[in-house]
């Protein structure tokens, strides 16, 4: 079952510490994600887990609103779409002042649009720590009535936010699998072709189910049929606005795009070939891994190539598989909407990835990959403290989760993490959808279960999955 997470986002001028804060957030997250050269995972959006003070695990996606953009891109956001934005698709809303400075007119009209929502806003005074930081009374004409003093920079007041967010945030919901459509999202920089590949997906299937009204104004969809199986597109063209559809200058959403990612099973991220090696379409493939949806690299308009000849294909793969090196299970396509080049074909490659995402491996036979990947090469460690890796369980799909049991897990370098994920795929085709891997030390699991039995600690999901696995063999 896949989970829909609460979004928040944080908004407000620029140097108030947006992106400060949204560091600090995220650092605080419990899944330890490896951070290496190439992964381009920038700081637009993450995803924070906290344990709150009712002893919940809270679980959201953090949006900086300044993120997705450089100095010198064309299309930054103001402030005002900003708001808009926030404003439609975040669950809560963060509003960031400098808590130097006396509230100024822009900072009264982000607060005021920001209540004019409906949505929770939490007024946060960054900066706080600071000498010359003003008093609250000062911030309390916004008209905000939750305001924290913060400082990212020293961790000052982050608990307290955290703590607010999760008393506001909806509970994760499980979205329903049963009723077997496959939801794929077109995801991409503006002007690269999504709208057209959008009409054009729809347009090749003479059976078009319904045209469903967006749940919002963004996102467009329609389900077709192929190969007897229902399939919604998820359109995320619908930010571009009539009247400036300047080129190079239509404003992209962070908060619009992660709503499709949210929400789909499988993305398509679009490449305009004339464009390649954006980082900002490393940033979105970054972003889809780590959601764990399906993510196919689509490159448009090869028909503006004029001498496209298989030589100049096979010059070009290699290319985009360095810039995406961080996701190599990512299938690679040559499409045309205007010929309908391949276009088919990505129907048939959603459906072969909605599939790989749910096959679920034996336990015996992961474990056998365990035992010949450790002997063949064993984990590195400090001195009198290897890791040992006793064994694994396949714990959920969609995307395809395994945990491993053992000691000294804190030592496993991100490296033979790696290692470990190629071992895996290897011997069983999860091309075309992210793999996760995570650790339990059985000595943390012991010492959590005597917290659990003198009322110290809830009992949490990963406690009972600790109590399934002790059930399984294990291997010396």
């Amino acid at each position: 079952m896949a989970t829909k997470l609460p979004t928040v986002a944080i908004i407000g001028q620029a140097n108030v510490g947006k992106s400060s804060m949204f560091n600090r957030l995220t650092r605080a997250r419990t899944a330890i994600v490896a951070k290496e050269a190439g992964t381009t995972r920038d700081n637009v959006v993450g995803k924070v887990s906290y344990r709150a003070e009712s002893g919940d695990t809270a679980e959201f996606w953090l949006v900086d609103t300044a993120g997705l953009k450089t100095a010198e891109d064309d299309f930054e956001a103001t402030i005002q779409e900003q708001i808009e934005d926030a404003a439609d698709a975040a669950d809560v809303i963060i509003v960031m002042v400098d808590a130097t400075a006396y509230p100024s007119d822009a900072d009264r009209l982000i607060a005021k649009k920001a209540l004019r929502s409906k949505k929770p806003v939490i007024l946060a005074t960054n900066k706080a720590d600071l000498r010359g930081a003003l008093d609250l009374d000062e911030f309390k004409r916004l008209g905000v009535s939750t305001i924290i003093r913060t400082s990212a920079e020293h961790n000052i007041g982050v608990s307290d936010l955290l703590n607010t967010i999760a008393s506001h945030i909806p509970p994760v919901t499980e979205t329903a699998e049963d009723d077997d459509i496959i939801r794929v999202a077109l995801i991409g920089r503006p002007n690269v072709g999504k709208s057209h590949l959008f009409n054009t997906l729809a347009g090749k299937q003479q059976a078009i189910v319904a045209n469903i009204a967006g749940t919002t104004r963004d996102v467009n969809r329609v389900q077709v049929r192929h190969s007897k199986q229902t399939i919604e597109l998820l359109d995320t063209a619908g930010v571009r606005r009539q009247g400036k559809q300047e080129t190079g200058i239509e404003k992209f959403s962070v908060l619009r795009t992660m709503q499709a990612i949210n929400e789909a099973d499988i993305c398509f991220l679009l490449m305009d070939v004339n464009e390649l090696n954006v980082g900002l379409d490393q940033r979105l493939a970054g972003i889809i891994d780590e959601a764990g949806k399906g993510l196919v690299l689509v490159v448009s308009k090869w028909d503006s190539v004029e001498d496209k000849d298989a030589f100049t294909r096979d010059e070009l793969a290699p290319k985009i598989g360095y810039n995406f090196k961080f996701t190599p299970y990512a299938p690679l396509i040559f499409t045309s909407s205007v010929t309908g080049q391949n276009v088919t074909k990505l129907f048939d490659l959603a459906i072969d990835i909605y599939e790989r995402r749910r096959q679920e491996i034996k336990t015996r036979k992961l474990n056998d990959l365990l035992q010949k990947a450790v002997t063949a090469h064993p984990p590195a460690g400090l001195k009198n403290s290897h890791p040992k890796l006793r064994y694994i369980v396949q714990t959920d799909v969609a995307p395809p989760w395994f945990v491993i049991y053992g000691s000294n897990l804190k030592f496993v370098h991100w490296s033979y993490e790696r290692y470990l994920e190629r071992t895996i795929r290897e011997a069983c085709d999860f091309s075309g959808t992210p793999i996760k891997l995570s650790f339990r030390d059985e000595k943390q699991i012991k010492s959590n279960r005597e917290r659990v039995k003198r009322g110290l600690e809830p009992v949490t999901k990963a406690y009972k999955q600790a109590k399934e696995a002790e059930k399984l063999p294990r291997r010396k």
